[in-house]
């Protein structure tokens, strides 16, 4: 039976984005959609990426040598950017330059951009560019029960294993500034993946799936940037092949404390699946199955988390981010830490790991369906559960940031 079987394959997941365009997760990474009143459902081999947008804002530094360094202050005009400040951090009218016979002392404004902060957006007719590479491991067992009043159901109750999910993504979050408070986004990812069921019994079933799966597109507006506070809302629309339609808005705030930046953030996004239900199944040319997170045709979602962004030294950041989410059928708590290099204003380099600390999946039990028309299960046909265990799911990856 096994060996006839192919995965029925993917996702609705999350990251969204992290802090650099990143990406969050809705708990089970590998899922698709079925219509339950016929065959198995369309194959779908996605994620989905909430955060897909996740920008950071500006933030900037004014550097005075021999005056010390203010972080994050955002002046009253374009034209303040690179005015000189004296000893006090005011602003001068004129740039200052003290010469004598023992010393000569210019104090010189320098603005700079952290690329990796959670609220950085471009500035009018300014492009940013994220690249994001990352590989994702997500597994978790299954231990089916059938319901006895169905035929042949002892040979379900021998039906456990593993789902397992080794994927490399490759993604790209492109924005423009056209204000210096209102950017707009694209995006688009591609992804290696492998998949498998393990099964106690029999041989393994499994499927590798290259494709372009998730793009989509948004704005920003960044409506709050002083010397204490920034704040921004977003909105976007995603597009995950031969799953769902995601509509998404979010809600950031932070406030300015020396080098760092302390932050909260809200999302919600309406998810419009393809069929009237989601989760994971394979689908073979003899039997098929499927088990079923939900069994709509729609879902909401909500996420809400907090994190710091500090300034370690000139060039290097950190960044580190809780995340607690309620993905319709199963909540997640998730948490990305980062470190972050930056040599100039136009350039700078990401690396980040996130993985799943919590997950409500572990004890929850899935409607399990069949479909094996030799055995009378014409269409899908509910023959039990699926109870889960043992969730993990972790993510390493590596960010490339261009500013110009």
């Amino acid at each position: 039976m096994k060996k006839q079987m192919s995965l029925f394959i993917w996702a609705v997941a999350v990251f969204g984005m992290s802090p650099v365009f990143g990406a969050t997760n809705t708990g089970m990474r590998g899922s698709s959609t079925a219509d339950l009143t016929g065959g198995p459902a369309v194959r779908s081999r996605q994620n989905v990426n909430y955060q897909k947008y996740q920008t950071r804002t500006s933030t900037k530094t004014y550097e005075a040598s021999e005056a010390g360094n203010l972080y994050y202050s955002q002046p009253a005009k374009r034209s303040d950017l690179y005015k000189a400040y004296d000893a006090s951090g005011r602003a001068a009218a004129n740039r200052s330059v003290r010469t004598s016979r023992q010393e000569t002392t210019r104090h010189i404004a320098q603005r700079k951009y952290y690329l990796a902060h959670p609220f950085f957006q471009p500035l009018k007719n300014k492009f940013g560019s994220v690249t994001d590479l990352s590989y994702t491991m997500n597994s978790y067992k299954f231990d089916i029960t059938s319901d006895p009043t169905i035929p042949n159901y002892e040979f379900f109750d021998m039906l456990d294993g593993k789902w397992d999910m080794k994927q490399f993504s490759i993604k790209e979050d492109f924005s423009y500034g056209i204000t210096d408070t209102i950017a707009l986004m694209a995006m688009a990812r591609f992804d290696f993946s492998d998949y498998k069921f393990k099964w106690n019994l029999g041989e393994d079933d499994k499927m590798d799936d290259s494709n372009l799966n998730v793009f989509g597109a948004g704005i920003q507006w960044r409506f709050l940037d002083n010397d204490k506070w920034i704040a921004s809302a977003s909105a976007h629309y995603q597009h995950q092949k031969d799953l769902s339609n995601n509509y998404l808005a979010e809600l950031k705030g932070g406030y300015k404390y020396g080098k760092s930046t302390i932050y909260g953030l809200a999302r919600g996004w309406y998810v419009d699946f393809d069929g009237d239900a989601y989760g994971n199944g394979i689908n073979g040319d003899e039997a098929s199955m499927f088990m079923a997170y939900s069994t709509n045709s729609s879902a909401f979602y909500i996420e809400a988390g907090a994190g710091v962004f500090s300034v370690l030294d000139e060039d290097w950041t950190l960044n580190v981010e809780g995340v607690y989410g309620h993905y319709d059928w199963n909540d997640q708590i998730s948490v990305r830490a980062a470190i972050g290099w930056q040599p100039n204003d136009w350039v700078a380099l990401n690396v980040y790991a996130k993985t799943a600390v919590y997950n409500s999946a572990d004890g929850d039990k899935l409607k399990f369906y069949w479909s094996e028309p030799s055995q009378g299960f014409n269409g899908l046909t509910h023959v039990g559960t699926a109870k889960i265990d043992d969730y993990k799911e972790t993510s390493f990856g590596i960010q490339g940031i261009l500013y110009f």
